[in-house]
């Protein structure tokens, strides 16, 4: 009901009497004064007179009504703890896919290598469910699809050029932008789900002890929707996941890759090597040259360049 009241008044730039919604949704003016309230309460500038209602601003927050197309399949929690652990839970219990846990702040998010992801406000902080009819070796092109798609989906909505570094984060300039995480578990020959954890710098500040970590807003200097950004990745990966193949995904992220080439500092569990990334293979691991000349495939770890 809340997305067909914001539609009615942001289709009239005029004022929309009370009756007039009434008449248009079905229910009491009384009910329309209520859901009025809840949303001027959520941040919505309703602007109430004798005359009705009028519209005059919007919160930048990833309601699910905000996405009128996918309402049923997004999630928006205010603060939690982590939304991978939410979409854990929600996938386990059969969840669609591209169902998506949204929060405005994280209070324990997670990076790899269990470092921990700040998640102040500003930021934009969600985990989806995906549901791809892969075989377990093959889910890894999945996380390089949504990384190379984010990238694009950003550079559309925000005007700004970014680029992919391995495994899945991305890249303006040297500053990171965004980070991902993924969990998968399998049933059989085949994938039961993957869980995307995505981490977006938008009009936050990151902590000043990260050095090489910036938000969008601080490297144009203005604010940018957090749902545009949302809603134009979800409706890009969810068309390439149903209705496009992944075969060629792994040489399009090599096309906008700022890894490839760099030299660069691979962090593991068994510890850290350096050298320079010569390639990454058909299942996303990182061919390195080490620094005395041996030739490693990286499978899993996190990637500095020596830049940063």
């Amino acid at each position: 009901m809340k997305a067909r009241i914001l539609t009615i008044l942001r289709d009239n730039e005029d004022v929309v009497s009370g009756e007039d919604i009434s008449t248009h949704l079905g229910i009491s003016r009384v009910a329309v004064w209520k859901h009025i309230q809840k949303l001027q309460s959520l941040g919505y500038g309703i602007q109430s007179s004798a005359k009705g209602y009028q519209l005059q601003s919007s919160p930048d927050t990833p309601f699910s009504w905000e996405f009128p197309q996918r309402m049923d399949r997004i999630h928006y929690v205010e603060r939690v703890a982590s939304t991978m652990d939410i979409a854990r839970d929600m996938a386990r219990k059969g969840a669609p896919g591209f169902s998506v846990v949204v929060a405005g702040v994280q209070e324990n998010g997670r990076g790899r290598l269990k470092r921990v992801w700040q998640s102040p406000e500003g930021g934009l902080y969600f985990t989806m469910v995906v549901r791809p009819d892969l075989p377990p070796m093959l889910s890894p092109r999945v996380n390089f699809a949504a990384s190379l798609i984010l990238a694009r989906a950003i550079e559309s909505v925000c005007n700004i050029e970014v680029r992919v570094k391995w495994p899945n984060d991305l890249l303006a300039g040297e500053k990171k932008i965004a980070g991902m995480l993924s969990e998968m578990e399998a049933e059989g020959d085949l994938v039961s789900f993957i869980n995307i954890g995505i981490g977006i710098n938008v009009n936050n500040a990151p902590p000043s002890d990260v050095g090489n970590a910036a938000s969008i807003r601080q490297l144009t200097g203005r604010d940018h929707s957090r749902i545009d950004i949302l809603s134009q990745f979800l409706d890009q990966f969810e068309e390439r996941m149903s209705t496009g193949s992944l075969d060629s995904i792994m040489l399009e992220w090599k096309e906008q890759t700022a890894t490839i080439g760099k030299k660069v500092i691979i962090e593991t569990t068994r510890g850290t090597t350096r050298g320079t990334a010569k390639d990454v293979d058909d299942n996303g691991a990182l061919i390195l040259e080490t620094d005395t000349g041996e030739c490693r495939t990286i499978i899993y770890g996190d990637c500095f360049h020596q830049n940063e």
